[in-house]
């Protein structure tokens, strides 16, 4: 696999082969797109905020779903990572693959392990995703093997176990 540039992501989108929407050019980095803050689900207080600012106390478990809707393409993957912004704060987040051929919002589980409460404003940057090239399409794309959370839109967790 070899990391997409900012050129190289540009390229994707108008080949077709990568599909942000909203794409804003201004969240490009070098090698990657900084994603924004669409809601931000409070777990303790079970309630979601889509407007203005999440207050997370410290040692609070939430979660935040993206803006962004991201598509793969067959030979697109991603890989997601917290900003150092929100990092030096004390969030930290479990992030991994985004698999060749999803379709949704992303939704990032977290928790604000810093002292202090941690203001996350709803449309803030709290994550990038840097887009690695696959050098062959998968037998199967990510809808055809378990396609889990395909299409989703918003915070979408884990089903609970029966």
């Amino acid at each position: 696999m070899c990391i997409l540039s900012d050129a190289d992501i540009k390229a994707g989108l108008k080949e077709g082969g990568l599909k942000i929407t909203p794409f804003r050019d201004g969240n490009l980095t070098p090698n990657g797109l900084d994603l924004t803050v669409a809601e931000v689900f409070l777990k303790a207080e079970g309630r979601t905020v889509t407007d203005g600012v999440a207050t997370v106390p410290p040692g609070a478990w939430f979660a935040i779903s993206t803006d962004e809707v991201v598509t793969l393409g067959p030979l697109v993957a991603g890989q997601l990572w917290i900003r150092s912004s929100y990092a030096r704060k004390g969030a930290i987040a479990g992030f991994g693959k985004v698999e060749a051929g999803f379709s949704g919002t992303l939704t990032i589980g977290a928790a604000n392990l810093g002292p202090e409460p941690l203001e996350i404003p709803v449309g803030d940057r709290f994550c990038q995703i840097v887009f690695e090239r696959m050098h062959s399409p998968p037998e199967a794309l990510y809808a055809q093997r378990s396609g889990n959370y395909q299409g989703q839109r918003g915070v979408t967790l884990a089903p609970a176990k029966e």
